[in-house]
């Protein structure tokens, strides 16, 4: 972040993105007069995606003066996958190269008679050995020089090869080897489980509160329940498999289950692929990582009407991941594609009972649940899951309360506090964002003076604005009020803290509803 820090000069939270950052102000440089080193460190897992080859064939062909160090830690989310780690791999146990290296070396030193032109020969040979024995030739015929692999925590090593490489007038990519969590020994040996770490006990290793069963682990459960009965189900992640609670299925359908890396276009347009020969693909993504696939859902799967199922984990407020992953467009991203439907659970039950209901439906089909503890609350409220049709959980009178996903919960909360002061409000869950349930709609336009929309999404796109067009065009005289996200990019923060600081917690919602002049003051 630029604003925190002097020595940020691009703000960023996706992978594979760094070297096109850096070519665009390395040819800002060049353009304005400038002398200064632009330098793109990216991960080995960010390889993976293939906005970086797009980026290293431009800087190729532009032979742009411009750095790019591969640190590769064998490491996304999850272990790494696919040829392109393959590749990587046979790059730091290339010791065949090494040794040859050092050989033509010393043949130099030692036999100074037979001078520079033998030793040019020899140097030839060696840089033909070079792209034979490490695979080098990768990035040498994208028109970068390729230096490594070096130990990238042998810091001497690593100051004396910068200061040289910085003199060359021509990309360069040198190959860091480093080693996740190193120092840590728990780090070293369970990398994955450090990616995004709350609180631990410093000395086991261990997370100081494990909670309870989380969404995804409901999601990772039900799977595999669905595909022992249906052998035509397959799994998708994008270097997420624990993140998203498929690696049961992983374990249980290995031929089934298919990490793509971080390549989520490539991900969906595979899904797309596999629906169009006669499979059911499920796809596990969190929710700002399926941004980067829009255009691939908006052709390959909606236009085509396929069978494809999206399982959108993290939407809404994540918290302590930042601005770059909060969950909190999907819903409007989503609902503007024709073909496309899209729902949320209100509790786990229901996130299960949703997904049954995927299997059956036969077009294009979204669910967002949020990141942590699966919500265990309204479980005696089980209304079949059914298209286009949400549920009504109480009906009381004036005002109605029209929750979808997350926010059915704090809805239930409201309800619970303002039944204290005297208010009878009815509850109902949308479930179904697009398509909205029109008839749930009627009932409580026909049978309330007010309707309040809540979600945790934007409210631009989102599902109650629909709400809010809809009641405006049949019950003119019923008042809408909608509870969603500003049009603003949300900080990193404690969840609690931000829906507060939003506004969409109970207590905030229900000061809103007095201002509006919904309660009395």
């Amino acid at each position: 972040k630029r604003k925190e820090s002097p020595y940020d000069s691009f703000d960023t939270g996706h992978s594979s993105t760094s070297i096109s950052a850096a070519f665009g102000l390395a040819k800002a440089r060049d353009l304005t007069g400038g002398k200064e080193h632009v330098i793109a460190v990216i991960g080995d897992g960010s390889m993976t995606g293939g906005l970086a080859y797009e980026a290293l064939n431009n800087v190729g062909k532009e032979h742009t003066r411009m750095i790019v160090i591969l640190n590769d830690n064998q490491m996304s989310i999850d272990t790494n996958v696919g040829a392109i780690s393959r590749h990587l791999n046979s790059l730091r146990t290339s010791y065949q190269y090494r040794g040859w290296k050092e050989a033509v070396k010393q043949f130099r030193d030692n036999v100074p008679v037979l001078g520079e032109g033998t030793y040019q020969v020899l140097k030839n040979v060696r840089d033909g050995a070079k792209m034979l024995l490490t695979g080098g030739a990768l990035f040498e015929q994208l028109g970068l020089k390729y230096i490594g692999p070096v130990d990238g925590h042998d810091l001497p090593e690593l100051i004396e090869l910068f200061e040289n490489v910085k003199e060359m007038n021509r990309p360069v990519l040198i190959h860091v080897k480093t080693i996740k969590g190193k120092g840590y020994p728990y780090a070293e040996e369970r990398p994955w489980a450090y990616h995004g770490v709350g609180a631990f006990d410093l000395k086991t290793g261990q997370p100081l509160s494990k909670g309870g069963r989380s969404w995804s682990s409901v999601f990772g459960d039900k799977m595999v329940e669905i595909g022992k009965k249906n052998p035509k189900v397959a799994g998708i992640t994008a270097a997420m498999s624990g993140g998203t609670g498929f690696e049961k299925f992983q374990r249980a359908f290995p031929k089934r289950f298919f990490d793509v890396a971080i390549a989520e276009q490539h991900g969906t347009t595979f899904a797309a692929g596999l629906a169009k020969g006669g499979i059911t693909p499920v796809f596990a993504v969190y929710s700002s990582f399926l941004q980067r696939a829009y255009d691939q859902i908006v052709h390959d799967v909606c236009m085509q009407k396929l069978h494809v199922v999206f399982a959108i984990d993290r939407a809404g407020i994540v918290g302590a991941d930042g601005e770059t992953h909060q969950g909190i467009f999907d819903l409007s991203y989503l609902t503007c594609i024709p073909n496309m439907a899209v729902l949320a659970p209100k509790n786990r039950w229901e996130l299960e009972k949703e997904l049954e209901f995927a299997f059956q439906y036969p077009g294009p089909i979204a669910i967002r649940y949020p990141r942590g503890e699966g919500y265990q609350g309204l479980e005696e409220y089980q209304a079949p899951v059914e298209f286009c049709r949400g549920e009504l959980i109480s009906e009381g009178e004036g005002i109605a309360l029209l929750a979808v996903g997350s926010m059915v919960s704090t809805a239930e909360h409201i309800r619970d506090k303002l039944k204290e002061e005297g208010y009878d409000l009815t509850l109902a869950n949308g479930r179904f964002i697009k398509p909205i349930d029109v008839k749930l709609v009627d009932r409580l336009a026909a049978t309330h003076d007010c309707i309040v929309t809540l979600e945790e999404n934007v409210l631009q796109g989102g599902f109650g604005l629909q709400v809010t067009s809809y009641v405006h065009k049949h019950y003119p005289d019923v008042r809408v009020l909608n509870i969603a996200l500003p049009d603003a990019y949300v900080e990193h923060g404690n969840v609690s803290l931000l829906r507060e600081a939003l506004g969409i917690d109970s207590d905030s919602i229900i000061r809103r509803m007095r201002k509006e002049g919904f309660l009395k003051e």
